[in-house]
């Protein structure tokens, strides 16, 4: 197994290390021994984050929502941005680090099986390619927190069966999520500060001017350029932002709907619902429901 970061958790982020006597046991069980977890977390905004390994024996995948990394391969080097996913290959060394500026934030998993290299080939990293971009994917993160959602298990044999399982629904469902190769930014575009500017309205409503003014570029370029580099207009990156808010509320705490949309800035809770279930596919009630088993 590699040897996962033991760099210390600020609040809001998780690590889960399966032991190994466990990770033997999804080695042979029949419903998990062609491909199985071997550890998966949440890094929120992880200042100081840096990993050196020499050795490698697992595949490890590394979905960015914010900030940035530098990753350093045998044969190239690579700045991983919000919407990249990164993926290294058992057997090839590597180090990466994220600067105390621009802190990344991520989800990650270590997995193994027969079938990883299967798996390498169907998300598309042939070659010497190591980085996809995807751009802001809600139901993406839903899988990553389907596999956080065993860390209460009592690192029991079934609920690790299920994890093994929702791995297996991630990697399937990752080619669903590709779009355009990436773009490189352009100068005049500071995405960290306009993504820190809509983090820090969650609670109210921010409109494309005040966005626009920020990056200094009328309303049509502003979001002509945005789109190009992350996929999606700010609005729409926005929305977005505020739904995986409201994941977190309903995923953490017991505030009625209506709470959670007032807290969001929407003072009609029906409204807030609609918006919800546009973008991650389920009502929030029934999101609530689904991941509390």
């Amino acid at each position: 197994m590699s040897h996962t970061s033991d760099w210390p958790l600020p609040i809001g982020s998780l690590r889960y290390i399966i032991p190994q006597r466990l990770i033997k046991l999804l080695e042979k069980h029949p419903l998990t021994r062609e491909l199985y977890p071997i550890s998966f977390g949440h890094y929120q905004r992880a200042k100081g984050h840096s990993m050196d390994r020499g050795q490698h024996k697992d595949e490890l995948l590394i979905y960015c929502t914010e900030g940035e990394a530098e990753v350093v391969t045998g044969q190239q080097t690579l700045k991983i941005v919000a919407g990249d996913l990164l993926y290294l290959p058992a057997g090839e060394a590597h180090r990466y680090a994220t600067p105390d500026h621009n802190p990344w934030t991520i989800h990650w998993v270590h997995y193994s099986g027969p079938l990883a290299s299967y798996f390498r080939q169907y998300l598309g990293f042939s070659g010497l390619n190591r980085r996809i971009s995807l751009g802001r994917q809600p139901r993406l993160l839903v899988d990553f927190n389907g596999l956080l959602s065993v860390q209460d298990c009592g690192f029991q044999e079934q609920p690790l069966i299920h994890a093994s399982n929702r791995l297996r629904q991630l990697l399937t469902a990752l080619p669903l999520s590709h779009k355009r190769p990436q773009i490189k930014q352009q100068a005049e575009l500071n995405l960290p500060l306009l993504q820190e500017q809509m983090r820090n309205h969650l609670g109210s409503r921010l409109d494309l001017d005040s966005l626009a003014a920020t990056a200094g570029l009328s309303r049509y370029h502003f979001i002509t350029r945005y789109k190009k580099l992350t996929g999606e207009t700010p609005i729409q990156h926005y929305l977005h932002m505020k739904i995986e808010r409201a994941c977190y509320l309903l995923d953490t705490g017991e505030s009625s709907i209506s709470s959670i949309a007032e807290q969001l800035g929407y003072e009609d809770s029906y409204y807030f619902s609609r918006l919800f279930k546009k973008v991650m596919g389920v009502s929030p009630g029934n999101y609530r429901r689904v991941n509390r088993y």
